[in-house]
């Protein structure tokens, strides 16, 4: 059974449970050489968390898709529950609010520039626009024929939403309207989507392992990325927009040169240590901290995996989970702070420490 298709009936919402830290530091697991394994030290508090480590609970289904607002201050989780929670990142980390309206899984999100409006990518073939403040859904995306798996907002310009769907397309959407603006079309099922530079250049990749860039005002691909030995389950932009971070099934992430004058060869990095799984088969994430200094990425293997994005080393390997972690981010905020959402139902929510 496809796990991405939802469940049949949407449980109630339970309090969040905070795990509090009793002393001013907390546990982090850092990683050293292969032959020492992990070293399991000490850490100063270093984040204006309540706790160094919080676990939010909430969801009765898999969590797909987490992501903070611009601001750093709100959480927003989407799940295989149908439901999207959001959640406070400071103080007591209240859940606030339950958007309900999708009739499939939730597998992506992305807030407004704003972060007023939250857009969603279903299983049940549509995109969604929420009002933040009181949860109402401002517009429904219908078109794709298929579960959509991925989510993008353009980053400058006029604000414009990406999809990827299971039916092989890539869609163009102006948020105010109802229809797409264009679709582009491909051979197979599209699993991740990213602007790039202007909102002009866009990234897609799917089962076919290939990333494709494409050119929207030449309406065509311009370019592909080869190199994957199997299906690419995410794709994350830096914010300079000059490098691309992909994660996929063949068990590695990579990363990509996409100035415009790069030589022929983009590929930059090979990353290992966040392994996919050969049964869940999820959409695993990877994505960049804000300043492009280290790459985080959900791991099969129940871990939440940091790296070095120029050396390529680990620096860190969190344990927490049960399940698989799906996806994980920095905050915009607080460069130490990370999230994570996994099959286990639930988000973790912490920080790094200084080490």
């Amino acid at each position: 059974m496809d796990k991405r298709k939802g469940v049949s009936e949407v449980g109630q919402l339970t309090p969040a449970k905070r795990q509090r830290g009793t002393a001013a530091t907390s546990v982090a697991v850092v990683n050293t050489s292969v032959a020492q394994g992990p070293l399991i030290q000490a850490v100063q508090r270093s984040s204006n968390l309540q706790a160094p480590i919080i676990q939010l609970s909430g969801h009765t289904g898999e969590v797909y898709a987490c992501r903070f607002d611009n601001t750093g201050e709100i959480i927003a989780s989407g799940s295989q529950d149908r439901t999207i929670l959001l959640w406070n990142t400071y103080g007591a980390n209240e859940n606030f609010g339950v958007i309900k309206g999708h009739k499939g899984a939730v597998l992506d999100l992305a807030f407004s520039r704003d972060s007023r409006g939250l857009y969603s990518a279903s299983s049940d073939a549509t995109l969604g626009v929420w009002d933040v403040d009181s949860g109402v859904r401002i517009r429904k995306h219908v078109g794709h024929e298929d579960i959509v798996n991925s989510i993008d907002r353009v980053r400058r310009g006029p604000e414009l939403l990406l999809s990827g769907s299971d039916d092989g397309s890539i869609g163009l959407w102006d948020p105010r309207t109802k229809h797409a603006v264009e679709y582009m079309e491909t051979d197979f099922p599209v699993l991740a989507v990213a602007f790039g530079e202007g909102g002009n250049q866009v990234f897609s990749a799917g089962v076919d392992e290939d990333i494709k860039v494409w050119d929207l005002r030449q309406r065509g691909v311009v370019y592909t990325l080869p190199g994957h030995a199997d299906s690419v389950t995410s794709l994350n932009v830096s914010e300079d927009m000059q490098y691309l971070v992909s994660h996929s099934m063949d068990n590695t992430v990579r990363t990509w040169d996409i100035r415009p004058f790069a030589p022929e060869s983009r590929l930059i990095k090979l990353y290992g240590g966040a392994p996919a799984s050969d049964v869940e088969k999820n959409l695993l994430r990877a994505s960049f901290s804000p300043d492009g200094s280290q790459i985080i990425a959900g791991s099969a293997d129940r871990t939440v995996v940091i790296w070095d994005t120029l050396t390529g080393k680990i620096l860190y390997k969190l344990p927490g989970h049960t399940g698989s972690v799906n996806d994980a981010r920095f905050s915009p905020l607080e460069l130490n702070v990370i999230l994570s959402g996994s099959t286990d139902r639930t988000l973790m929510l912490g920080e790094l420490g200084k080490g």
